[in-house]
């Protein structure tokens, strides 16, 4: 398996561990991934401005993978929905589509829907399967309870997305558990993490943020989950600040979907980079199993 790496704009400044984490995942699990240097903003800050602006962004990234024959994998859900959702446009609207490709042309560039763009998710899911990743285990997680979060540019809109069934998504959940961990129950699970609404309307944002936090808690999780650049920063960074500035704690710290199977995988820790988080999650290495798992004939 072979794909071309989608990291966007904020992983690369904010959030390195995402992708040293899913590099580390993904070698050990037999995914190849290839660097595009040409890749550029997936043009999602111009999705309420400017919508051809926008399409073109994405378009140039479909058609630069395009041009190497390779899928796309994308680690942020926003990344994800954009590109899905350009996509859509264009195979739905011949005339954008003709805009796009003039403009592309210029570059020796053209889309041609070829390709397809996947999750980190979906590609453990679909693509490398439950069964191979079970096969990578070396030390479950023991009475370890995790609550998912499935972010929003995952799910909806459905149509266009096709993530996981927008109403009752199981794929997360059953990728939390081959890791021997227990995905929870919880009544905010598929609810925005508020991350959109900071800087716009912070007292909602954060709102949005502790209600979840505290659900989580409430259903007994003892660590939350996501695979979204934006919904980590949230969970993470601005769990710890709310923490600072509110004195609100509920102690649920967030670890990126890569970060907790990789450590289960036997992964070291520091190209995980369990230190990066901004809320300490070394802890959850004490729920690991104390002995590795055998070996099969």
């Amino acid at each position: 398996m072979k794909f071309a790496l989608f990291l966007g704009c904020n992983i690369p400044v904010r959030l390195k561990q995402y992708e040293t984490a899913s590099r580390g995942v993904l070698r050990e699990l037999g995914v190849e991934l290839v660097d595009i240097a040409e890749f550029n903003c997936c043009g999602y800050p111009l999705r309420n401005i400017d919508l051809k602006a926008f399409v073109l962004s994405s378009a140039r990234n479909l058609a630069l993978a395009e041009r190497e024959n390779l899928n796309m994998i994308t680690l942020c859900k926003c990344g994800y929905g954009t590109l899905r959702m350009a996509e859509h446009l264009m195979k739905e609207d011949a005339s954008l589509r003709k805009e796009v490709n003039a403009i592309l042309a210029k570059e020796g560039l053209k889309y041609k829907a070829d390709i397809q763009v996947k999750h980190l998710l979906t590609v453990l899911f679909n693509d490398v399967g439950i069964e191979a990743i079970k096969e990578k285990i070396a030390r479950p997680y023991e009475n370890l309870k995790i609550a998912t979060h499935y972010g929003c540019h995952a799910l909806r809109p459905s149509n266009i997305v096709q993530f996981d069934d927008p109403v009752n998504p199981s794929l997360f959940d059953q990728l939390v558990e081959v890791t021997g961990a227990e995905s929870v129950d919880w009544p905010t699970k598929l609810d925005c993490c508020g991350g959109p609404l900071l800087g716009t309307n912070d007292e909602l944002s954060l709102d949005f943020t502790e209600k979840k936090l505290a659900d989580a808690r409430r259903a007994g999780a003892q660590y939350l989950t996501t695979g979204c650049t934006f919904c980590q920063v949230q969970f993470d960074t601005v769990q710890k600040m709310m923490a600072i500035e509110k004195g609100t704690n509920h102690h649920v710290p967030s670890i990126l979907y890569p970060q907790l199977l990789g450590l289960c995988m036997g992964i070291d820790k520091n190209v995980l980079g369990l230190d990066s988080n901004k809320i300490d999650i070394t802890g959850i290495e004490s729920f690991l199993a104390q002995e590795p798992l055998a070996e099969s004939s």
